[in-house]
């Protein structure tokens, strides 16, 4: 039977299509036109198109939100793509509010939606009761009992970047990127303490692994510091995502090659667990059965066990979402804190060597997490490190419904009218500006821009009212979307230096000059003359004589 569409069909499929469009023009509209935010002064606006997003990535040291908080105060309004309206603001109060309402201020959709329909929809991309539930069964993994355990992983790791550059540097001293060296330490390192997986990265002469190929592949293409116009449009009109895109193609074909071994990964821990307690004649997992040397073994025993009821447990395309968000989440950051720990370090040798000679007091090249956390002046160094050069410049949250944010004093608006609150209605952008509130003259002091790891001996009052999740700063963000993995990326961090700054000194080879920060989105490195390099940080490295 031949079947033939008449003018009424062609006016409901005209009338539904165009129903839908109205629809998302006016959800794309709403935050923009007659938004209150447009009462707070901010920035002349260079791109309709691009807002000042172009601005934010261009300038140095990641400085433009701290030149505007100066020029308009602690509350102000930039835009992002087609004039819309981004509240940027340092009252603590406000960021306390923002930052513990996690249902009414989420990561916006908009910035996560193309990934995390890709890569999985792991704890960092999906909000409310899902992230709950994820956040409920993972937690366990992510305990001081857990890290103390994966800790080996961490120092044997860090000995092999140690004797890495040890081959590098047998017959001299010899400039080395070490932000690219670092980066390889860490993927082994997430590799084998989030799932048993050996990417060999540090290997002289072995071969990439396939997972390891496509997790560089996505690295590369998810990391750009370009704005992407046709990423957004797509988001806010998916009939888009029907052009061609070479991009959203290679980052598909390489998440393919993920998911499939993450999947196997899944399968054969479950089947190795199921076996286990098999043997040991248990009927089912318990949560005192909570070991394993993985944090994705450990997710699957907490998710198997017998007191979580069936409808609070996780799909295996759930468990399979958190290894690219192992991945993503604790593998560039980490690699990232440790490069800006050897950028200070090298341009203060006599903080270095002050370092060096604690490390060296330890005798042993494998200590464990509590010797390492026993050690003050690499604690001060690391937080040193955070809050002046945390990876992650600013958090965005987007108000899912109309609200009021208090705040702590009242400001002015561009109208000469006092506030003490400020009104955002649903679809509005609000921007943390981690990186400015760690360089806050008012809270640091007079010297917050300089790097000065003796502060934490006494650290200033003022810092108790940052929201922050760990050492009042904002380097792991705060509230109930706090890093959950926290503890793993600190005593990672530790581990690293321990091994690299007994061994080796850190001396810069060029001109201070030659240097330039961007964030892309993380605040990285490069070198002025050599753009096409990407991101680098290349430092001469140098054996130490007294190494033990």
């Amino acid at each position: 039977m031949a079947l033939s569409l008449t003018s009424q069909d062609v006016l409901v499929v005209l009338f539904t299509a165009g129903g839908y469009l109205i629809w998302r023009i006016y959800k794309f509209l709403a935050p923009r036109l007659g938004s209150p935010l447009s009462i707070w002064p901010g920035p002349p606006t260079p791109s309709w198109l691009y807002g000042n997003l172009r601005e934010m990535l261009e300038v140095e040291d990641s400085a433009l939100p701290d030149k505007l908080f100066e020029r308009y105060g602690k509350v102000y309004v930039d835009r992002e793509f087609f004039m819309t309206p981004r509240l940027w603001t340092l009252d603590p109060v406000a960021l306390n509010h923002i930052l513990a309402q996690e249902a009414d201020y989420a990561r916006p959709e908009i910035n996560i939606k193309d990934l995390a329909d890709t890569i999985g929809k792991g704890i960092l991309f999906v909000t409310g009761a899902r992230h709950r539930q994820q956040r409920r069964i993972m937690n366990p993994a992510f305990g001081p009992m857990q890290v103390r355990d994966l800790t080996e992983v961490f120092v044997r790791k860090s000995n092999e970047l140690r004797n890495y550059w040890t081959h590098a540097t047998k017959t001299g001293p010899a400039v080395i990127n070490v932000n690219a060296d670092l980066s390889k330490t860490t993927l082994d390192i997430i590799g084998l303490a989030g799932f048993d997986y050996d990417f060999n990265a540090l290997n002289l002469e072995g071969k990439p692994t396939e997972l390891g190929i496509a997790f560089r592949q996505i690295l590369e293409i998810t990391s750009t510091g370009a704005v992407s116009l046709l990423g957004y449009l797509v988001t806010l009109f998916p009939f888009l995502a029907l052009i061609p895109n070479k991009r959203l193609k290679k980052l598909a074909n390489a998440v393919g090659v993920m998911k499939r071994l993450g999947l196997q990964l899944v399968a054969e821990r479950k089947a190795a667990i199921l076996r286990e307690a098999s043997e040991k004649h248990k009927d089912g997992v318990e949560r005192k059965d909570l070991k394993g040397r993985d944090l994705l073994t450990l997710l699957i025993k907490a998710n198997m066990a017998n007191d979580v009821p069936e409808s609070q447990r996780l799909s295996d395309v759930d468990v399979f979402g958190q290894i690219p968000t192992f991945l993503l989440a604790g593998h560039e950051t980490t690699s990232t804190a440790s490069t800006w720990a050897l950028w200070a370090l090298s341009q203060r040798p006599h903080l270095q060597q002050k370092l060096r000679e604690e490390l060296l007091s330890v005798d042993t090249d494998t200590p464990t997490m509590d010797e390492l956390n026993a050690l003050p002046y690499l604690d001060a160094v690391v937080r040193e490190t955070l809050r002046l050069h945390s990876p992650v410049t600013f958090i965005v949250r987007e108000a899912k419904r109309d609200d009021v944010i208090p705040l702590s004093e009242p400001y002015t608006d561009r109208y000469g009218r006092v506030h003490k609150e400020i009104r955002v209605v649903k679809g509005n952008k609000v921007a943390l500006p981690v990186i400015a509130i760690h360089r806050m003259k008012e809270i640091w002091g007079e010297d917050a821009t300089e790097f000065k790891p003796e502060r934490w001996q006494q650290p200033p009052e003022e810092i108790s009212a940052i929201p922050g999740v760990w050492s009042h700063l904002l380097a792991f963000s705060g509230g109930p979307r706090a890093c959950i993995g926290y503890r793993f990326a600190l005593v990672e961090l530790k581990a690293i230096l321990f091994s690299i700054i007994r061994g080796f000194e850190f001396e810069m080879p060029m001109p201070l000059e030659e240097y330039e920060i961007k964030a892309s989105p993380l605040q990285r490195p490069s070198v002025r003359s050599a753009p096409e390099k990407g991101w680098q940080l290349p430092l001469l490295v140098k054996p130490y004589k007294g190494a033990v």
